[in-house]
């Protein structure tokens, strides 16, 4: 149904389509049905060339008389019988407009003609090729009836009878089986064969319808090669039954050969022209004048013998028209010969001379390449669209002005374009949300530092003190996490009340974010002087913000133990064997220094925690690891043998860890100095407070440890209180 509904729409000439749609506007109005039958859908489903249209209608045809006139179509004949009516619409489009009936021949030749349905005038026709219909109806447009399977034969390519006697009932079918087969090529059915040679040996032709007859002989000049159906004709004998004066003559194969050929150009050019009527004269030569008559009385069209007889009056003021000032330019030319009829067209080029030959020329030459020369990229920059309602109206004007040589420069072209251009549409909103900013990433450096910092934290301030007092051998486990010690003191919550009061005047120093390292200082053990308090408070290094975290309990424990007896940390020593452990002053004697002045409160400083990278190389030997605290060990030996006792001296970053040292305490000369070991740095929190009466823990193997320092022998304690 969608295939025919396509075939329709693109298979036929404008001119066909018109008229189609006046058939059945008017049909609609007068409420019949109407189908396309006969040979325009064979030739549909066969693809050939549609040269006529056969419309049936469901009712009485020769209603629809008036209102066919009236739309310009032109009535050519009719056959009252079958009331079937021939009409010639615009453009050359030959059409007939016959009542569906049905055919009984009580004798041969002698046709009775009933109204039917479509169905049945279907099945009364000559072969199953023509009995095929098609809806041209709402609700059932481009829908195909073929009640006797014509489709099949169209692909056999093949003629089949519908009727048995079909040949018999109407001779003359016989002789439009042999114009078929001459046209198409195609090859009659076995058994339609059979029946075809008995009837023309049984020499029936005089019973034919004269209606059929003359239908049949009209038909000869509507070919397209008409001088091969006329020798097929002969051929077979029906020429002469048909005219005695037609197979007489000698037609003008050369001329006739010319005409085919100007009617394919026009065809290119869109221009469809019926050449039959200026076949005729072709067709006939040099036949007399009384023959030329008899042949036209003959037709079963009226009107077709006029359209003969008029054809060369009508070419002249054709011409007359076409050579003037109206059609001096192309597109004036062109417009012209697209509104007249197809014929004269024709017959213009056929007979036409001077300068009607001169523009006839320009219009099949170069007038089609204007259309070649439409600038379609340049509308669609401009945003001429075939969307545009004026977009078709707009592509003729173009062309017209290219077939005249206008608009040569793109200048031209778009300043001609310009107020056809639509406004250019608005910028499409971008709804795509911003990039978010990336956040500043630590440095890998940081980072590291951090996730040792969390490391650092993971074991309570009691835990690393008793770690350090039994690596040591100074405590037992459990002496400070048993379960009799209370409530673990942590980083968050520092033992409050345990550590010693500042002194008068002196001040917590305020963090401060240091550019480099501070640097570690180095604490006298006998420095207990004012002087001493006080520049221990100035040159105390200011730590970070993490460090004093971390270490701010140890600072608090090492206050509590220097208020008791002086903490040291012994310096590295310059060979392995075994220093000898300082002595801590005796109890009485930090009475008798007390009575003289206040004990100095001795803050004993902590190292800040490694990083990994600095943990990594506690494995590495001694000698290397405490080779710069030797020398800073020397230096700061000097610079105190300078300076007062007590005083602060910080030791020199030499680019590791810095180290604590206590310098040697003042006294004889003879006094052995005091053994220096390494100070190893531990890499967690130091602790908040040592075990009374025991030394300062150390810590385990595997971290920083700082070994607690030996007592001072009795001997040198009693030199040094001598000597304050």
């Amino acid at each position: 149904m969608a295939d025919y509904i396509y075939l329709v729409e693109n298979r036929l000439s404008a001119a066909q389509q018109r008229a189609i749609h006046i058939v059945r506007d008017l049909a609609r109005t007068e409420e019949l049905t109407v189908f396309l039958t006969g040979g325009a859908v064979r030739d549909l489903t066969a693809g050939s060339a549609v040269r006529d249209l056969d419309l049936t209608v469901v009712g009485d045809a020769t209603a629809l008389r008036g209102g066919i006139e009236a739309s310009g179509a032109i009535f050519t004949g009719e056959n009252t019988a079958a009331k079937a009516l021939y009409f010639l619409f615009p453009g050359g489009v030959r059409v007939e407009v016959s009542t569906a009936i049905a055919v009984e021949f009580p004798k041969p030749g002698k046709p009775v003609y009933t109204a039917a349905n479509i169905i049945d005038d279907l099945r009364r026709r000559d072969f199953t090729a023509n009995a095929m219909a098609l809806s041209l109806n709402e609700g059932s447009y481009g829908l195909l009836m073929d009640p006797l399977n014509g489709v099949a034969d169209i692909e056999n390519r093949e003629l089949r009878l519908i009727s048995n006697y079909g040949f018999i009932e109407d001779p003359a079918r016989m002789v439009r089986a042999t114009r078929l087969s001459s046209r198409l090529g195609w090859q009659m059915e076995e058994r339609t064969r059979q029946r075809y040679d008995n009837a023309k040996s049984e020499d029936l032709f005089d019973t034919a319808p004269k209606t059929s007859v003359a239908y049949e002989l009209e038909e000869i000049f509507y070919e397209e090669d008409p001088v091969r159906v006329m020798r097929a004709l002969d051929a077979e004998g029906w020429l002469k039954q048909l005219s005695p004066e037609l197979a007489a003559a000698r037609p003008n194969e050369t001329a006739l050969a010319d005409l085919r050929e100007k009617q394919g150009q026009l065809l290119l050019q869109g221009v469809l022209a019926d050449a039959s009527a200026l076949a005729l004269p072709l067709l006939l030569g040099k036949s007399s004048a009384a023959d030329v008559d008899a042949i036209k009385q003959s037709f079963a069209r009226s009107g077709f013998t006029a359209q003969v007889d008029s054809l060369e009056a009508r070419t002249r003021d054709l011409q007359a028209r076409f050579s003037g000032k109206e059609a001096a330019s192309p597109s004036a030319a062109w417009r012209m010969l697209h509104e007249a009829e197809p014929e004269l067209v024709l017959s213009m080029l056929v007979h036409g001379k001077g300068v009607v030959q001169q523009r006839l020329k320009t219009f099949l030459n170069d007038s089609p390449t204007a259309r070649q020369r439409i600038p379609y990229a340049t509308l669609q920059e401009m945003r001429i669209t075939p969307d545009l309602p004026v977009y078709n109206e707009l592509l003729d004007k173009l062309f017209f002005e290219l077939m005249d040589g206008k608009l040569s420069t793109p200048e031209d072209l778009k300043a001609y374009l310009e107020p056809y251009s639509p406004p250019a549409p608005p910028p499409p909103v971008n709804l795509r949300r911003a990039r978010a900013k990336k956040e500043a990433r630590p440095s890998r450096a940081k980072s590291k530092k951090a996730v040792a910092v969390v490391e650092e934290i993971t074991e309570t301030v009691p835990q690393q003190e008793e770690a350090l007092g039994v690596a040591e051998g100074l405590m037992e486990p459990g002496t400070l996490t048993g379960p009799d010690r209370g409530t673990e003191p942590t980083v968050e919550t520092p033992l409050e009340g345990k550590v010693a009061p500042l002194a008068p005047g002196e001040a917590e120093p305020e963090p401060k974010k240091p550019a480099k390292a501070a640097k570690a200082p180095k604490v006298l053990p006998e420095a207990d002087s004012e002087p001493a308090r006080t520049l221990s408070a100035k040159a105390a290094p200011v730590a970070t913000k993490q460090e004093r975290a971390a270490t701010t309990p140890h600072l608090q424990a090492a206050r509590e133990v220097a208020g008791k007896r002086p903490v040291v940390i012994p310096a590295p020593a310059k060979s392995t064997a075994p220093a000898t452990p300082a002595v801590l002053p005796k109890p009485g004697a930090a009475t008798k220094s007390a009575n003289a002045a206040p004990p100095p409160r001795q803050v004993a400083k902590v190292a800040t925690p490694l990083t990994k990278a600095a943990a990594v190389t506690k494995a590495a030997p001694i000698k290397k690891v405490v080779a710069p605290a030797k020398k800073a060990a020397t230096t700061a030996t000097k610079a105190s043998a300078k300076a007062a006792p007590g005083k602060i001296v910080p030791a020199k970053a030499t680019g590791k860890t810095p180290t604590k040292q206590v310098a040697k305490a003042p006294g004889n000369s003879s006094s052995k100095k005091a053994p220096v070991k390494t100070a190893k740095v531990p890499i967690k929190q130091a602790p908040t407070k040592a075990a009374p009466g025991k030394t300062a823990p150390k810590a385990p193997a595997k971290k920083a440890t700082v070994k607690a320092p030996a007592k001072k022998p009795a001997k040198a304690a009693a030199n040094a209180g001598k000597r304050r």
